[in-house]
């Protein structure tokens, strides 16, 4: 069976990696901090911008935007050098990712502001919290502002969706992810 050709244009993507089996792919907070500066590494030289993430205990989510340099050398450099670490530091051998990462190119504002709902509404969907911004490793605390990001986000950008000034759109972010009758993106487990 052939794999389909990625969508490696320009813009907005969504990215998720699960783990091998569904299995975890941070045992403690060391591996998400390591992630998180891969992540970095690799945005700063393959030119992408993170608007958004989620790292659970056994996948990860990014809304993030792409230039020329596209996608999937970045994501083959982010996974296999986090995997190998991963397994070093945990004495593991073998795939700590399962399949390849899944992506989608985000065409409209509106499926954007879905995908940047829905990823940081994770841990709420796991029954981990109830409070968005009680969850460390997700970039809702950052965006509204009572959070550091653990990694670089370009907040701003994701909040220009929003609103036009800081404080409206903060609330309008806030509000929108709270909501509970918002729908609008379909739930799309990759394999």
């Amino acid at each position: 069976m052939s794999t389909q050709i990625r969508d490696e244009s320009p813009g907005y993507h969504h990215v998720i990696t699960r783990g091998n089996n569904k299995r975890r792919i941070y045992v403690d907070d060391h591996d998400r901090r390591f992630f998180c500066l891969s992540v970095q590494r690799i945005a700063r030289k393959y030119g992408w911008t993170v608007l958004a993430y989620c790292l659970m205990d056994n996948h990860y989510h990014l809304l993030i935007s792409i230039g020329e340099q596209g996608l999937h050398r970045g994501m083959c450099e982010l996974n296999t050098g986090y995997a190998l670490t991963f397994n070093a530091n945990h004495g593991r051998v073998n795939h700590l990712f399962g399949r390849r990462y899944w992506s989608r190119r985000i065409k409209s504002e509106s499926s954007l502001m879905a995908v940047a709902r829905y990823i940081v509404r994770n841990p709420r969907r796991a029954g981990i919290t109830d409070e968005l911004a009680a969850y460390r490793w997700s970039s809702y605390a950052a965006t509204i502002g009572v959070a550091f990001a653990d990694l670089q986000l370009a907040r701003e950008e994701l909040l220009a969706f929003f609103g036009r000034t800081p404080q409206h759109a903060v609330e309008a972010f806030r509000r929108y992810c709270l909501d509970e009758g918002q729908s609008g993106h379909v739930r799309w487990q990759p394999p």
